[in-house]
C-alpha cells in the first residue's frame, strides 16, 4: 500500500468521526468538514512539521489556523487521529463540559487549539501575526491557515490580504475552500465572490489552484507552495472542494452546512465511507 492510499484511509475514518460527531448530538457543521477531509489529512499526516506534545507558541515547528472555525469536526478528529489528544473524546463532541465546543475555543485548553475561532474573517489577521513573529523570532517554519470561501465577504480578510504583502510576509500558506457554498445557499448568488484568483493577485500573493478532494493533487500543490515561501510574498491556494464529500446525498448542497444526519442517514453515511482506523 502506497503513502497516498494510506492518506486516503485515514481521510475515509476522518469522515466517518465528522457525521457520528454530528449525529452523536444532532449538532454541529458536516458539509464543509467533509469537504475539506482530504486537506486536514495530507496537513497533519504528510505536509506539517508539527509536535502533538502541543506548544502554546508553536516555536520551531509549523503551525495552522483554522479560520472557518464551524468546521470544528475536521479538525478535532484530524487531532485527534494525529496524536493531540485520545481519540475517544471526539464522543464528547458539543457536549456540556466538552473541550470540544462547536466552534475551537482555547480555555478548554484542548491541545492543538491556539486560538478560538468561528468569528468569520479573524484567521488571516491571526494568521498573519503569528507569521510575522516567527521571522522577528527567526524561526523559519511555516504558517498555515484554512479560510472559506464565503468567509471572504467579511472585509476584514482584504483589509489583511493587503497588508501581508506589504509586510512581506512570506513564510504564509493560505487556504481558501473554494465550495461555492455558504450557509443561505451558493456564494454567486449570496455574494458573488468574482474572480479570486485575479483578486489574490492583485493584491499581491502568489496564488496556486487544486483539487482539494484529490489527495496527490493536494500533497503536489502543498509541495510547490512550501518551495515558493522565502521569496517575498505570501502564497494562497484556492482549493477547490464539493459540500459533504464522501456522503453522496450530502455532496454539493449548501443544506447540509449545518444540520445533522438522522438515524437512517447515518447508516446510509457509513455505509459508505470505509472504517480504517477503528471507530472511537
Amino acid at each position: 500500500m502506497d503513502q497516498t492510499t494510506d492518506l486516503k484511509d485515514i481521510a475515509s475514518q476522518i469522515r466517518r468521526d465528522i457525521v457520528r460527531m454530528v449525529h452523536g448530538v444532532q449538532s454541529g457543521h458536516p458539509g464543509g468538514s467533509l469537504g475539506c477531509a482530504d486537506f486536514f489529512t495530507a496537513l497533519y499526516f504528510k505536509v506539517m512539521k508539527h509536535d502533538p506534545a502541543f506548544n502554546m507558541n508553536a516555536t520551531n515547528e509549523d503551525v495552522f489556523f483554522l479560520s472557518n472555525g464551524h468546521i470544528s469536526p475536521v479538525f478535532y478528529s484530524s487531532l485527534a487521529r494525529s496524536g493531540y489528544f485520545d481519540v475517544k473524546e471526539l464522543a464528547t463532541f458539543r457536549k456540556l463540559n466538552s473541550r470540544l465546543q462547536g466552534h475551537p475555543a482555547t480555555h478548554e485548553h484542548l491541545p492543538g487549539i491556539r486560538v478560538a475561532s468561528g468569528s468569520l474573517g479573524q484567521g488571516m489577521s491571526v494568521a498573519i501575526g503569528a507569521a510575522l513573529a516567527k521571522k522577528l523570532n527567526g524561526d523559519t517554519h511555516i504558517v498555515y491557515s484554512l479560510h472559506g470561501d464565503g468567509e471572504l465577504d467579511e472585509g476584514q480578510n482584504w483589509e489583511a490580504i493587503m497588508s501581508a504583502p506589504h509586510l512581506k510576509i512570506d513564510n504564509l500558506i493560505s487556504t481558501v475552500d473554494w465550495n461555492g457554498q455558504q450557509i443561505d445557499g451558493p456564494t454567486s448568488r449570496v455574494m458573488n465572490l468574482g474572480n479570486l484568483h485575479a483578486k489574490f493577485e492583485a493584491f499581491g500573493w502568489t496564488v496556486l489552484e487544486m483539487n482539494g478532494n484529490d489527495m496527490d493533487d493536494i500533497i503536489a500543490t502543498m509541495a510547490k507552495a512550501k518551495s515558493l515561501t522565502g521569496h517575498g510574498m505570501p502564497i494562497c491556494i484556492l482549493m477547490k472542494t464539493e459540500m459533504g464529500k464522501g456522503v453522496d446525498f450530502m455532496e454539493g448542497s449548501h443544506e447540509w452546512h449545518g444540520i445533522a444526519p438522522n438515524n437512517d442517514q447515518l447508516a446510509k453515511a457509513l455505509a459508505q465511507l470505509p472504517e480504517t482506523l477503528g471507530d472511537y
